[in-house]
């Protein structure tokens, strides 16, 4: 299983932006988290030149575990 950007060649580290949303409650002066989201996957760089990848043209084993770390959708 191997990521490699198409630009630089760098196949060790990428930066991964995510939203993930919270429903928070406010009781008197205490803020509780009440419902969160999982994480979806915005934008996946190169950590080295800052290229945008595809996760459409990942390799589906690389996608599903990149998505299975990160606990997102």
């Amino acid at each position: 299983m191997a990521l490699t950007c198409p630009s630089c060649g760098n196949d060790q580290n990428f930066l991964v932006k995510t939203l993930q949303m919270h429903v928070v409650h406010l009781d008197d002066s205490r803020v509780e988290v009440s419902e969160e989201g999982r994480p979806a996957v915005l934008e996946v760089l190169c950590d080295e030149c800052e290229n945008a990848l595809s996760l459409e043209d990942m390799d589906d084993s690389i996608r599903k575990e990149l998505l299975l770390t990160l606990g997102a959708r």
